[in-house]
């Protein structure tokens, strides 16, 4: 696993020496394995690794390219930065007087005859209470788990490494929507597992293709964002849930629901409430409450309790005990409760904001999210904007950092009148959570004006 990594520091060094100039075409992954006398996964792997060091670009049908640089211009790429330094890559939602409100809850948990009860080992099961916990927190009014499928990870990307850990085996095939959360595809390299672009409409996962798919080569299981798909917003109604589960059933397929932002979303029974024969649902407390004190949730279907416990284990990836003891007593107190209200019409403000500083521009996003997906005006691409928002301060997300490899853009890759989903090359995702309301305005303006200019 490291050997990959070591090529992509290599590679990395070409770029940062100037060996490799930006805007520069890598050869493809079979060209470059047989150059180094690598397998061509390992070559797929070194190309995975420098896309998420933000060092090259894969762009569907035109090959992998060194990203852009600024270059000395009066043109907008090349803009000197008058702003403070502004991440709208990370998405991390604060409401006001969280800290005091989370600090009230730990308060007990401090105190010395139960802190060393709460620094105990926890198993992937954790505790009673803590299962009666999350229960009664992921329950929705069509859909309540028994506590006694609920399993525990530090984290919910944790949570969906167990998951597929449990389902997957190396080589195995596993269906995700063409556009996907960037940490699965870092969580499948490191597993070994083959991720399956499928192609998405305006509801995100189209059952046929996900059939289609299965067909031509069949699949091990389907990771999916059936509420508010990051990064698209996409929510899929009803129908189209109950047609995924007939699908799925059809087909006989575990999936892996991850619900992390659902709790911006009251409008949908998630996917499990349709098919919890084979839904493993993957939540936890980072967006909800904060991120540096969190745990990962995990529901998983009926009989498969010790399977995906023991994959938790081998992988290290179960909670500690501190955070489910802070869980508890958070979702016991009702403060993870007015947690969710208050971020609830925060995003709803966020919202506002891009809605009105992006206005005229193609962006895509539902009112409750707090992220866009922002596609550019021509002739801007992902890269070239990126580089120049970061000239201005202002870190974006490219889209191809949510790119699957083998998908399709273009009119195939939706239905008729939708042709553009899937469309990565030109696309930025905005995170609008991590930063204060007045910074992120200004952000918004000079990311417009950036657009409106040449690159």
């Amino acid at each position: 696993m490291g050997d990959y990594r070591r090529i992509a520091d290599r590679i990395a060094d070409d770029i940062a020496s100037g060996r490799l100039a930006p805007g520069e075409q890598l050869p493809t992954q079979r060209a470059f394995a047989r150059r180094r006398r690598i397998a061509v996964s390992t070559a797929g792997r070194v190309y995975g690794e420098l896309v998420r060091r933000g060092l090259v670009v894969g762009e569907v049908g035109r090959g992998t390219f060194v990203r852009a640089a600024p270059v000395p211009s009066g043109r907008a790429l090349a803009e000197p930065s008058a702003l403070a330094p502004v991440n709208l890559e990370l998405n991390y939602p604060s409401a006001p007087g969280q800290s005091e409100l989370l600090a009230a809850g730990l308060a007990p948990l401090l105190r010395p005859e139960t802190l060393a009860e709460s620094l105990r080992t926890a198993s992937a099961e954790g505790t009673a209470a803590a299962r009666e916990a999350a229960a009664a927190l992921l329950a929705t009014p069509g859909w309540s788990p028994a506590p006694s499928r609920l399993l525990f990870a530090g984290n919910a990307r944790q949570a969906v490494a167990g998951a597929l850990a449990s389902l997957v085996r190396p080589g195995g095939r596993v269906g995700v929507e063409s556009l996907t959360y960037p940490l699965v595809k870092d969580i499948a390299a490191r597993l070994g597992i083959v991720l399956v672009p499928l192609a998405m409409d305006e509801e995100g996962l189209r059952p046929d293709a996900l059939a289609a798919a299965h067909r031509g080569s069949p699949l091990s299981a389907v990771y999916v964002q059936p509420t508010l798909h990051n990064p698209t917003s996409l929510t899929a109604g009803t129908g189209r849930r109950a047609e995924l589960a007939a699908t799925v059933r059809q087909l006989d397929l575990p999936v892996v629901e991850d619900r992390i932002w659902s709790f911006l979303h009251e409008g949908e029974e998630p996917l499990a409430a349709f098919a919890p024969e084979r839904t493993h649902v993957v939540d936890g407390l980072s967006k909800r409450v904060a991120p540096g004190l969190t745990a990962g949730f995990l529901v998983v279907p009926e009989g498969r309790q010790e399977q995906v416990a023991r994959a938790l284990r081998s992988g290290g990836w179960t909670a500690a005990r501190f955070a489910l003891e802070a869980a508890v007593r958070w979702t016991g107190a009702g403060t993870v409760d007015r947690l969710v209200t208050a971020k609830r019409a925060d995003a709803e403000r966020r919202q506002r904001l891009a809605a009105r500083h992006l206005d005229g521009f193609a962006v895509r996003a539902d009112p409750r999210a707090y992220y866009v997906w922002w596609r550019l005006p021509a002739p801007w691409r992902a890269d070239t904007f990126t580089a120049a928002a970061a000239r201005h301060g202002i870190a974006v997300t490219p889209g191809p950092a949510f790119h699957v490899a083998g998908s399709r853009s273009g009119p195939a890759a939706g239905r008729a009148g939708v042709p553009q989903i899937a469309t990565a090359a030109d696309a930025v995702r905005l995170g609008l959570a991590s930063v204060p309301p007045p910074e992120l305005a200004r952000a918004l303006r000079t990311l417009a004006e950036v657009a409106r200019s040449a690159p």
